[in-house]
This record gives structure tokens, sequence and C-alpha cells, in this order.
């Protein structure tokens, strides 16, 4: 979250500058009509404009999002014409000399490949077009130039070639959070990818295996489980949305749960407290399931040498603005420096199934003080607690990641 902030100061800096000049450039002794005084007035209409522009370019530089965000651009800089650009094209022409668009671009390759701004005169024999002069400033992402904004005015002006390059700057932030964000995008949904292809190896068989054992002994059995297992694969690869609720995670919880008591009988025991109010909280998907299975892992599995039995308890309280869960079980427990290692992804998470997926996710989604909080020690099994905001901006079931 620290590194957003910064980024969300360096995006709004160089606007906030821009309308304090275009302010002081403008301003007079008198306020005007109660809205404060003119640098006051008009450093708000700046920000209310780039704030206009912003939500259409955190989605990348497209003809669409060029579109969507080129007028309030000319507006910020009070130009007769805008145009943006990508490395072989103009996105989009706002304003007049839209004519120009194929000399724009063969002017653009120098300030392209070296990512430095220039000036330049326009060519026109059109006595009625308004602009005469072009100043282009690259559109640049970790070093890397996406394109160019370009402004055209009627004559030079060294005022619009600094005010230009300050606006590309800001554009530049932007165009940077969006591949910060799909970036973010494509690591959970890679890490949920991960997640069902762990999961599904072993228990798959298992339950399975578990399955055709009642096949001829308990076929009615064997029918409930069957449908148990087609309910919880379906939820476990489900392929619209990040998130879920509390309930349905609970539900899928439910149905692996009921396969996992048929493999070991009375071995296993299982208590529930879940608090009404809390089941419509959302959560990231797949993110409880996990740690249900490494609390059977760790109190049945990790018994195997000398078989007993095992209770996990799971509740799900009310906690103000958040709702509290908790996973426990009486098991094998783990080493707390080899826990700390898993989750940091220095060894294997063998024993520590999700783990450090979920921790992550969480991590991701709700920001570095909602991970998750494990109490282990050898032979004293353990206790899991995860925190969820009751409401999280861009965060809803069946929604896509969060934009901030």
């Amino acid at each position: 979250m620290s590194g957003f902030l910064a980024g969300l100061c360096v995006a709004v800096l160089p606007v906030l500058a821009l309308g304090v000049w275009i302010g002081r450039r403008t301003a007079r002794a008198k306020s005007l009509a109660g809205l404060g005084t003119p640098v006051e007035h008009a450093t708000f209409e700046t920000l209310h404009t780039a704030s206009l522009a912003a939500p259409p370019l955190r989605a990348g530089l497209t003809e669409e999002t060029a579109r969507k965000s080129a007028r309030k651009l000319r507006s910020l800089l009070g130009t007769d014409a805008l145009c943006l650009t990508d490395q072989r094209q103009v996105l989009v022409w706002d304003g007049d000399g839209a004519h120009h668009r194929s000399e724009i671009m063969e002017r653009l390759a120098g300030p392209l490949e070296t990512g430095r701004g220039e000036a330049f005169r326009l060519t026109c024999d059109s006595l009625d077009c308004s602009v005469r002069w072009a100043v282009v400033a690259p559109l640049t992402v970790d070093d890397r130039v996406h394109g160019a904004l370009v402004a055209c005015a009627p004559r030079e002006s060294a005022v619009l070639v600094r005010a230009a390059g300050e606006v590309a700057r800001w554009v530049s932030v932007q165009l940077e959070l969006a591949d910060l964000d799909q970036s973010r995008t494509r690591l959970i949904e890679a890490e949920i990818k991960a997640l069902r292809a762990q999961i599904s190896p072993h228990f798959i068989f298992n339950s399975l295996a578990v399955i055709a054992s009642f096949v001829r002994t308990d076929p009615e059995r064997a029918r409930e489980l069957l449908l148990e297992f087609a309910d919880f694969t379906r939820y476990s690869f489900r392929r619209h949305g990040d998130f879920t609720t509390l309930a349905e995670e609970l539900h899928a919880i439910d149905h692996y749960l009921a396969l996992v008591r048929a493999r070991f009988g009375d071995r296993l025991s299982v208590t529930l407290q879940i608090a009404p109010e809390v089941l419509p909280v959302t959560l990231p998907f797949l993110c409880l399931q996990p740690l249900v299975e490494n609390a059977v892992k760790h109190g049945l599995e990790g018994k195997a040498v000398s078989p007993g039995k095992c209770h996990i308890q799971i509740t799900a309280q009310d906690a103000g603005a958040e709702a509290l869960v908790v996973i426990e079980d009486d098991g094998a427990g783990m080493d707390p420096g080899l826990l700390r290692r898993i989750l940091a992804r220095e060894v294997s998470p063998s024993g520590g199934i999700g783990l450090s997926n979920v921790d992550d996710r969480l991590r991701q989604v709700y920001g570095d003080d909602y991970g998750l909080v494990i109490e282990t020690a050898p032979g004293a099994g353990m206790k899991i607690t995860v925190r969820l905001p009751k409401y999280q901006p861009g965060v809803h079931p069946a929604g896509r990641l969060p934009r901030e």
C-alpha cells in the first residue's frame, strides 16, 4: 500500500503544480463569487479535470481510453488540438487540424526512439487551419516509450512545452499504475491456478477412491458422495470472478469435509460456529478451503504413523468493521521457524497446503495488515486467524480484482 500511496503522490503533484501555475497566471485581487481566490479556483478546476481524465487511462493506452481522456487533457493545456499516439499510429485527435495526423507520425520517429520531447513547426497550406506548431511529450513507463502526447497551437510557446511535459508525466504515471494493476491481476490469477493444480491431484484421487469403495457395498452413499464431489469441484474450478462470499466458501468447505469424513470416518470431528451476520462478507475465492485442507493434513494425515482422532473447529464471528474467521486443529502442529520459511516461499510448502498462497492473496487485496496470523508448535496443533474487512472498495462477489 505504501507503494500505491507514493505512486498517487507522484500522479497528483505535477497536475497540482500545473493548476497553481494557471491560477497565478490568472490571479486577481478579488475572489470569484465566494469560490476562493483565483489560484484556488484554477487549482480546483485543474484537479477536477485531471480526475475525470484519469479513470480511462488506468485501463492502459488504447484507442478507446485515448478517446475518453483526450478532451479532458486538451482542456488541461488549453490548446487548439491534442492527440495521443502509440508507437505506430495516432489513437485519437481532439480539436482542429486533424489533417496533420500523417505529418505528426512522421515527425515522431525521433522522440519515440529517444524518449525526449521536442517542438516543431507544422507545414500546412490551409489558411483556415489554426495549428502551426506541435509540442511532443513522450509517454514512458519503466523507461520504455509507449507513445506520445502531442499538443498543437497557433504559435511556438515555451510555456506550452513545459505544461505539455508535466501533463505527459502525469499520463505516464496513470499508465504505470495500469501496468501494476494488470501485473497484480495476472499474479493472483496465476496463484489461483496454482492452488487449483495443487488441490486437484491428491484430493481428486482420494475422493474417487473413497466413492469407488462404496459403489458395491452402499450405492446410495456412493451417489451422495459423488454429488458432493461434483459440487465441490464445480466451485473450485469455476472461471468467473476473483471473489466470493463467506457463505459460498463455507458451503464448498462443507462438501469438502463430507468427502474427508467418508475417508477417515469417526477419526475426524468438526465443529462450526458461524455468526449469520458475517455470511455475506466478501473474500478472495478459494481463500478458506485451503486452510481447512491444511488442518486435515496436519490433524489426520500427519498422524499416519500412530493414527488417532482429530478435531477441527471453524468459527466466524462479527468483529465490528471486520469478520474474524478462525480455523483450529489439534493435530501435529509445525515448527514456527519452518512455518515462517514456508510463508516466505523459501522452502516447498509440503505439508502446508496453500498457506503461502492464501497469505499472499490476502495481503495483495487488503494490504499487509491482513495476512494470516498463525499460532503453532510441534505437537500443539495449529490455529489460523483470518481478518476480513466487511467493505473494501472494488471487492464484491464474482468481481474482478480491485482498482485503486
